[in-house]
Formats: C-alpha cells, sequence, structure tokens
C-alpha cells in the first residue's frame, strides 16, 4: 500500500490536471496563494490539484473532487493580479480528508496505481492500443501542430495508460467527462474512452475543415466576381460609360429588397443581365430600364395598416354624407363581413384551400349623376384607414387601358389598374372603377372583357398584365366600381358585382345638403364668410325647385356657388357688408328660373288624366291628353312615344272597346271617330308600359264625356283583362308627384312594400290607393263615379237594373 502524504491543497476551476502533463495554471485567491507558497517551502514542491465541482470563490471540502493528481510546480512567476505556475502532473492521487488549518486547505492523499489488462499482449489490446495512438498522431496532425513534433511526444510515452493520460490532457471536452476520465483506473477502459474522444473530436475538425473549404471556395468566386466587376467598371469609366454601372447598381438594390414571387425574380434577374449588356444609350436599355423601375415601384408586399372600426366608420359615413341610409347599411354590413372574417381564427380559413379569407363582394353603386356614388367610396377608405385610388374608365375603348401594351410596342406602358395600385403604394387599397357603364368597345378589343378577371375574386390573385407580364396579386384590393345605367353593362361582368342602389334626393334631403355641406363649401371658395352671407331655407327650397332638375345635388351646389359670387362681388365692390338672402331676392341674384317643372292642373277636365313618371334625375308627373273627333276609327299617336308606349295606348283603347257597356261609353262613339292621344313635351323621347292605367283613363274619360279627377296621380301597367301590373321607380314617382302638389296617387297593389322606401313625413301626408284592376282606378280618377254590379255608374245616374245585368251576362 502507498504511503499516505499531506500535502496543499490547489483547487482547479474547469480544469483537469492529468499525470504525466505539464500545465500552466492562474491563481489569485489568497487560499489558494498561501496553498502555493506552503507547497514552494516544501523540498518536494509537491501540491495536490484536484478540479471543484462547482465554479464558486470560496472553497470548501465539499466542493472538491476526491480524485485529484500529485503535482510539482515546476516554474512560478508572480504578478499584480497573482501568480502564473507551471505544474507537472505526476500521480493520481485520493483525497482521504481534507481539512482547513486557519490558512489554507490540507489534505491527506494516498497515490492510485492504474489497473493494468490481464494479458498486456492480448491483441484486442494492443490493437486498441495502436489504434489509440494513431489516431492521437492524426488529431494532433489536424490540430496543426507540426508532424516531427506530435511524433516526438508520443515516441516519448511507451505506457498505454501514459499514453492516454497525454492525450486526455490535450482533448477539448467538458471539466465533468475529463473528471470521469481522471478517475478510470482501469487502462483498458481509459484508451477505449479516449479513443471515442479523439475520433469525435477528428470528425469535429473534418466538419470544419469542410465548412472552411466551402467559404473559402464560395468567397473566392466572389472575389473573382469582384474583381472582375472592377475590372469592368474600370473599362466602361474608360468608356464614359461609369453612370450606367451606378444606375444598375442602384436598380439592383431596389429590386432585391423586394419581396419578389418566384417568377417575378426570374423575369427581373434575366432583364438586369440584359440591361448590364445593353450599351446605355440604346432604345433597348432605355425599355428595360423603365420596365425594372415600374416593378421597383409596385406595392408587391407593402400592406396599409388597416382599421375596421365600425363604430368609427358609422361616424364617418354620417359626416360625410347626408341621407343615404340604405346604402350605409350595406356599406357597413359589408365592413362588419369583412372585420368578422378577419377574426376568425385562421385554421378556419385553411381549412379550404378555396376560401379565400379576404375575398368578399365587389361592390358596384348605381344611381343618377351627384347622387354622391364616388364620394361615399372616399369614405369607405377613410372609414378603413386605406389608400384609395380612383380610375376613370368613361369612354375606354382599349383592351390595353386595363391590361396594358406588350413591351414589344414602342412606348408600352401598364394598364390604369397596375398603375393605380403603383399610386396607391399598398397592396390593399381601395380601388374606384368610375363609369364602368361608359366602356366602349372598338376593333382594339373591349376593355369591359379585360375587367371580367380583375373584377373576379376567385381570379385576381394572378392579374397578369401584359407590360409586366408576371402575375399580380390583386386579391387584397377593394374594388368598388359606379354606373348611372346598369343596363349598358355587361352580363357578365354585372353578374360579378354587387349592385347597391342610390336613388335621388327628396327636397327635404337636398335642403338638409344644401344646409350641412353646399353652402359652407361654397362660402370657402367664393372668399366669404359666413356671416357675410346668410342664405335662408326659404331661398335653398327656391333653387332647389325653380332652378335645378336633377336626382344628385351637383346642379345646385353650382347655383349657390353662382349666388355666392354675386355676392362677393357685391361686397367686394363695399355695396354691402352683409347680405341675407331670402326666396324673393333669388331671382334678381342669379336670373329668371330655368326649370318650369309640372304642377297639378287646376281644374277637373275630360279626357286629361295625371300620370308619374321615373327619369334619372328625378320623378315627375305628366299628362295625357286624348280627344275624340270624326275620322274612319283610327288611333293617333304622338309626343315621341316608344314602342312599349304605343302598345300600352292601344292596349287601353281595345279594353275600352271591349268593355264600353260597362264604362259607360255610348254605343256610337267608336263609329266614323278618330281618337287621338298626345302627351305632352313633345321633344322628349318617353317609353315604358307605366303610363298604361293613365292612358285607359284618359280614353274613357273622352270616349265617356265624364271628366278626370286633376288632383290624383297613377301609374301601373295593364292588360287587355284589365288588371294593373306593378311597376319600378316608386319612390320617385311619388316624390314627383308630391313636388306638383298631388297628394292622391294610384299604385299597382303588389308595389305595397315599395312604399317603405318613402321618407316618413312624405308618407304620412299622402292618401294612396293600391288597386288591382283598372275598375278600381277608373272608380276613383273618374270624377263622381261608382262601380255597381259590373258597371261604371256616374252620380246622378240611376242605378243599373239586376235584370240589365242579367241581359248582358
Amino acid at each position: 500500500m502507498s504511503e499516505r502524504l499531506t500535502l496543499p491543497v490547489l483547487p482547479l476551476r474547469e480544469v483537469v490536471l492529468f499525470p504525466g502533463v505539464a500545465a500552466p495554471i492562474g491563481a489569485g485567491r489568497p487560499a489558494t496563494l498561501r496553498a502555493i507558497e506552503a507547497a514552494l517551502k516544501s523540498e518536494s514542491h509537491l501540491i495536490f490539484a484536484v478540479a471543484q465541482r462547482e465554479n464558486v470563490d470560496t472553497v470548501t471540502p465539499g466542493v472538491l473532487y476526491t480524485t485529484g493528481t500529485i503535482a510539482k510546480i515546476s516554474q512560478i512567476q508572480r504578478g499584480l493580479g497573482g501568480v502564473q505556475l507551471l505544474l507537472h502532473g505526476e500521480n493520481r492521487a485520493t483525497a482521504l480528508h481534507y481539512s482547513e488549518n486557519g490558512r489554507y486547505l490540507e489534505a491527506i492523499v494516498r497515490e492510485v496505481e492504474d489497473l493494468p489488462p490481464l494479458n498486456p499482449g492480448d491483441p484486442a489490446f494492443v490493437g486498441l492500443h495502436r489504434e489509440a495512438r494513431g489516431r492521437a498522431a492524426e488529431l494532433g496532425q489536424k490540430s496543426g501542430l507540426p508532424e516531427d513534433v506530435v511524433r516526438q511526444v508520443l515516441e516519448g510515452v511507451a505506457d498505454p495508460g501514459r499514453l492516454a493520460d497525454l492525450v486526455a490532457g490535450y482533448l477539448e471536452i467538458p471539466p465533468a467527462e475529463r473528471q470521469g476520465l481522471l478517475e478510470t483506473l482501469s487502462v483498458e477502459d481509459r484508451l477505449r474512452r479516449v479513443l471515442v474522444h479523439v475520433q469525435r473530436q477528428i470528425g469535429v475538425l473534418d466538419a470544419q475543415e469542410q465548412i472552411k473549404s466551402q467559404v473559402q471556395e464560395e468567397l473566392g468566386e466572389r472575389q473573382r466576381e469582384m474583381f472582375l466587376r472592377e475590372q469592368l467598371k474600370a473599362i466602361r469609366k474608360e468608356l464614359g460609360e461609369e453612370n450606367e454601372v451606378v444606375e444598375v447598381d442602384e436598380l439592383r438594390k431596389r429590386l432585391a429588397t423586394l419581396d419578389l414571387p418566384e417568377a417575378a425574380k426570374k423575369e427581373v434577374e434575366r432583364e438586369l443581365q440584359r440591361l448590364e449588356r445593353a450599351n446605355r444609350d440604346s432604345m433597348e436599355a432605355q425599355v428595360i430600364r423603365t420596365y425594372l423601375e415600374t416593378v421597383a415601384e409596385l406595392p408587391w408586399n407593402k400592406r396599409a395598416e388597416e382599421s375596421l372600426d365600425l363604430k368609427r366608420a358609422a361616424e364617418i359615413l354620417e359626416q360625410d354624407h347626408y341621407g343615404l341610409n340604405d346604402v350605409k347599411n350595406q356599406v357597413l354590413e359589408f365592413l362588419a363581413v369583412r372585420q368578422l372574417r378577419q377574426r376568425a381564427p385562421q385554421q378556419a380559413a385553411q381549412g379550404n384551400d378555396d376560401d379565400k379569407e379576404a375575398k368578399g363582394p365587389i361592390l358596384l353603386f348605381v344611381g343618377p349623376p351627384g347622387v354622391g356614388k364616388t364620394s361615399i367610396a372616399k369614405s369607405i377608405a377613410r372609414a378603413m384607414g386605406r389608400p384609395y385610388v380612383r380610375i376613370s374608365l368613361g369612354g375606354a375603348r382599349d383592351e390595353a387601358d386595363i391590361r396594358g401594351h406588350r413591351r414589344t410596342y414602342v412606348g408600352a406602358m401598364p394598364g390604369r389598374i397596375i398603375q393605380g395600385m403603383k399610386q396607391a403604394g399598398a397592396k390593399n387599397p381601395v380601388f374606384l372603377l368610375d363609369e364602368v357603364d361608359k366602356l366602349g368597345v372598338s376593333f382594339q378589343g373591349d376593355p369591359a372583357a379585360a375587367l371580367l378577371e380583375v373584377l373576379d375574386p376567385a381570379q385576381n390573385d394572378s392579374f397578369t398584365d401584359h407590360y409586366l407580364g408576371v402575375p399580380f396579386d390583386l386579391s387584397e384590393v377593394l374594388f368598388i366600381a359606379t354606373a348611372n345605367f346598369p343596363q349598358s353593362i355587361p352580363g357578365p361582368l354585372l353578374d360579378r358585382l354587387e349592385m347597391v342602389n342610390f336613388a335621388g334626393y327628396t327636397e327635404r334631403e337636398k335642403l338638409e345638403i344644401a344646409r350641412r355641406y353646399l353652402v359652407p363649401r361654397q362660402l370657402r371658395d367664393n372668399g366669404l364668410l359666413p356671416e357675410q352671407l346668410e342664405i335662408t331655407d326659404a331661398a335653398l327650397s327656391e333653387i332647389t325647385t325653380s332652378y335645378t332638375r336633377e336626382a344628385g345635388v351637383r346642379q345646385l351646389e353650382r347655383e349657390i356657388g353662382k349666388l355666392g359670387r354675386k355676392v362677393a362681388r357685391k361686397i367686394a365692390d363695399g355695396g354691402a357688408e352683409r347680405i341675407r338672402v331670402d326666396a324673393g331676392d333669388v331671382d334678381d341674384l342669379i336670373g329668371r328660373p330655368k326649370v318650369h317643372p309640372e304642377h297639378k292642373a287646376r281644374e277637373d277636365q275630360v279626357g286629361v288624366a295625371t300620370g308619374m313618371y321615373y327619369t334619372p334625375v328625378g320623378g315627375d308627373i305628366m299628362f295625357v291628353e286624348a280627344s275624340v273627333m270624326r275620322g274612319k276609327g283610327e288611333l293617333v299617336l304622338t309626343g315621341q312615344l316608344g314602342d312599349v308606349m304605343k302598345e300600352s295606348a292601344r292596349a287601353a283603347l281595345t279594353y275600352a272597346k271591349s268593355h264600353a257597356d260597362q264604362l259607360g261609353i255610348p254605343e256610337d262613339a267608336f263609329v266614323e271617330t278618330d281618337i287621338h292621344v298626345h302627351v305632352p313635351a313633345g321633344a322628349i323621347p318617353k317609353d315604358g308600359p307605366s303610363a298604361g292605367v293613365t292612358m285607359a283613363t284618359a280614353l274613357v274619360s273622352a270616349l265617356s264625356r265624364r271628366a278626370a279627377r286633376h288632383d290624383l296621380a297613377m301609374t301601373g301597367e295593364i292588360t287587355l283583362r284589365g288588371r294593373v301590373l306593378p311597376i319600378g321607380g316608386v319612390k320617385e314617382k311619388v316624390l314627383g308627384a308630391v313636388r306638383a302638389g298631388i297628394r292622391t296617387v294610384v299604385l299597382p297593389k303588389e308595389n305595397a312594400p315599395d312604399l317603405e322606401d318613402l321618407p316618413e313625413d312624405v308618407r304620412s301626408s299622402l292618401d294612396v290607393h293600391l288597386v288591382e284592376d283598372l275598375d278600381e282606378v277608373l272608380t276613383l280618377a273618374l270624377r263622381g263615379a261608382r262601380f255597381e254590379a259590373g258597371h261604371l255608374v256616374f252620380d246622378g245616374e240611376a242605378p243599373i237594373e239586376p235584370s240589365l245585368v242579367a241581359k248582358h251576362n
């Protein structure tokens, strides 16, 4: 048994010293320095070097391993921060006991001998020894040590155990694993474990070398490319083409920052290479440069921050527009759907590849001019926080207006859609396609057909402009189209749009719009202060009714502007400081009235019935006049009537002839008699079936010599059997009758739901009669008429006898 030694303890942090290995150690802790001084005072200069389990400053016996190395201090170098030692490991040792003498740690240690293999000549052990020696030499060489030094060191160690300790001392492995090797007494086990670590480290070095060579190769290629580019730059500088190189480099940098789709990346790279090869002053270079600049300016993945706050959107729409409640509700419903779809979990949208999350209907605003279609679209963009882009399609006749020209053409440019996206600067603008019903068709193609792809949510995520030549994603764009007449929009295009109808404003709504928006705006535009001009409600009503005839408010604003300019001149001349305009002053300021709306007739007349009609600028009344005269039994129709209206007149006459005895028409009324039906305002073309009941009333009134009521207006289509069929435009027609001073209207019974579109104040002031048959219309329209036993009876006539009714039947 080896003798016991009492030695000072040198605690090692993150270091394990092996026997037979020399290692430099730094020490600076006071207790450690005192232990080193004690070792130096002894003759042997021995110290017990043992690793700490934990990296702590204050060392206690509990943080030290029990197995360490008896080491000899070979050299020492003192400094300000401590000392530097060169330790040489002598033997393994086990600490039997640690103690503190008040100045440093001491240990009672005993040397530990290696456990040699049972048979040193065993081929397996000999092979293990040789393999470990060979791999150690390889590791030394790969680590950068000279081959002769490695060979010399390894040849100086013949013992397998010492070889394992020597190699373990230079391995880059964690301290815990190094301590494990130190504690492994079996030479064979230690040699095997060291071999595994050596092999692993060789593998790491090989991988590092491979990565290094790849990097060097790549750097070499880049350096070569940079060298060639520098040469090319120098050559171009000599040729005076230096600016072109700078431009191409700038373009390349700009395009590199874009997150382009794969197809666009390939096209851009191809064009950049062509631009580098092309002569700067050539036409081809100009075309390529323009193309690449267009690509660089497009918002491929730039989005505007969208806010879908419904309350704020409702406030903005209410601020910007008065009335249009149906339109506002539809717009808010549309925004609510978008908000809910954005909140929905992503996996719900990903569950079906065909379900595009951001898709929604494409809105079509339909209505007469000046009712706020374009401004509502602008308000939607403001409410959503998106950029607003408007392009006018009125008169566009070329498909290239939408899709762009191919780059092979001189002066080629992108279509209006891509130009609008460039203008928006974001992928998700509100895009207004104004006047889609005014698209033309020519030999250059049909632009409406080109719009089919743009406005189809299933296709527009890969819209390909002829100029770009690569797909561009339009799926996040909110498209809004406007039109005056949906009949002019091709069917396939209309099928992709969700229609939102804008009706004309009532007189009351126009008055409110003028007061809230038009007058303040015109005061600003004409340099007037609110206290300098006051326009009364009566004056605004006078301007609305006598100077404008429209569904919207554009003409009304022009007339208010004209009045403002007249007032501005008076104030500028010093003629007045403040002017108040009332209804009687309007004529003097802006001239005599330009519009002469129809008013109800003053009295009942024979052969004159009042009808209602619809125009895009609002409804109005019309008078249908019928006269009976000697002739050959012909029907004469005048007043620029269309085919449908003429057919209504013939149907009315046929009904009158076939029901003459029931309608109180004399038997000889149709003999040698011509009937003339005229609709005044002969210069204005008229058409439509809704004047059928009016014509029938006028004809029956003329033939029966009974006056028709002047305070009643009617509309409806008739059949030969006398049925009254529903018509359209009820709101506008009734409002036109109200403007003319009529409070009693006759409508087809099936149009009853349309009365809900009327303002509440108008609906409550009207006397509405809903009818199904012409008999009911005549009972109401002819003065003093009533229907008894299938016959029209007038006041003052004897009742129909039942026997005559039976005879007639």
